[in-house]
């Protein structure tokens, strides 16, 4: 049986690049779709396997292999799919989509991870005024979308400049994503007050 992929390449930086948080550039990727015929792809597993849900080491296995398929073939990350074919996310991090100023994000049907970032930008954005949606999204959908972009633990809030080859919006960080990214940092740097209480200070 065919599997599911999506890989992705960082554009300009890597782990120990100087630029990597110069505020203009912070981490722009460009994206490399592979389509379910190459045999050796990874997507995300079934609900009926094992508990998708669960952030335990057994789990991150299917990741490993997916960022593995991704610097096997001369990229940086992996976004996954899920056992129908819908976006999941990836390999350490959630996936936003933005379309007309509306946020989606792939619902808890895609064997994704709920993550506490993801949760945390979906607070922020409601906060700052715009619709969050979480639903089956499509990997079509990603090539037609004004903005996207990851978060996670790591990724924080990082944009995706392109999806095989395809420029996304203007080719740069969009403006909602840049909101969110700043008003994210803000708040967790300690230089806009926590509303939410994600901080605890010591």
């Amino acid at each position: 049986m065919p599997n599911h992929i999506q890989l992705l390449s960082q554009e300009i930086m890597s782990p120990g690049n100087p630029h990597l948080f110069h505020p203009e550039i912070r981490l722009l990727y460009q994206c490399l779709l592979l389509y379910p015929e190459q045999p050796s792809a990874v997507y995300e597993p079934a609900p009926d396997t094992f508990p998708t849900l669960a952030k335990c080491g057994a789990n991150y296995m299917n990741s490993q292999l997916a960022k593995l398929e991704a610097i096997e073939h001369g990229y940086d990350e992996a976004i996954m799919l899920d056992y129908e074919g819908h976006v999941s996310e990836g390999s350490g991090e959630n996936i936003f989509i933005v379309e007309d100023g509306v946020l989606y994000t792939p619902s808890m049907d895609s064997s994704n991870l709920k993550g506490i970032t993801r949760e945390s930008i979906k607070q922020l954005a409601n906060d700052l005024g715009y619709e969050v949606v979480e639903e089956g999204i499509s990997r079509e959908r990603l090539y037609f979308a004004d903005e996207v972009f990851f978060s996670g633990t790591a990724a924080e809030v990082t944009p995706i400049r392109s999806i095989d080859h395809k420029i996304i919006g203007a080719g740069k960080r969009g403006p909602i994503s840049e909101k969110l990214q700043k008003t994210f940092f803000d708040i967790v740097e300690g230089k806009k007050d926590d509303k939410f209480g994600w901080l605890d200070y010591i």
